[in-house]
């Protein structure tokens, strides 16, 4: 009963994710000066000078493709891994890299929209926890814990 809760859950959960990658992904690919000056800054602190648009046009892709898929209920696993990836690398960016929490001094509304959608994917992906396990499994060969504790059970 609690598994099949968590699962409908993750409907919401799924919403939320798109809802907020593609508005940003909208900005992305539109080239706004907030999105380029962020990953102008991104760019060049890797220092990948000058790639600023295929860095920007390539997070905007993946935040549109997680956003269909985590959408879809077959494929909902997939589109949170890579929603997780996604705000993974940009929260590291805000707290490792030079922007910071708070890049655009509106109180760190970006890096808290990510850590919202880095906790909705993180959710998805617990509720549905041993498909994600049997997948990877599939995909690899590579068993998890997940997976080897259940079977030891």
């Amino acid at each position: 009963m609690t598994d099949r809760i968590l699962k409908l859950l993750t409907w919401p959960a799924a919403l939320f994710i798109a809802d907020i990658l593609l508005w940003h992904a909208r900005d992305k690919l539109a080239g706004n000066p907030s999105p380029v000056w962020l990953f102008t800054v991104l760019s060049n602190w890797i220092g990948l000078h000058g790639f600023e648009k295929p860095f920007r046009l390539g997070v905007a892709s993946a935040e549109i493709v997680a956003s269909v898929l985590v959408v879809l209920p077959w494929t909902r696993i997939v589109g949170a891994a890579l929603a997780f990836g996604v705000m993974s690398g940009a929260i590291f960016f805000h707290l490792a890299g030079p922007l910071g929490i708070d890049p655009y001094t509106d109180g760190g509304k970006l890096f808290t929209e990510a850590c919202g959608v880095w906790l909705c994917s993180a959710f998805v992906l617990f509720a549905w926890r041993r498909e994600a396990s049997a997948l990877v499994e599939r995909w690899t060969g590579v068993r998890l814990l997940l997976a080897w504790l259940e079977a030891r059970r």
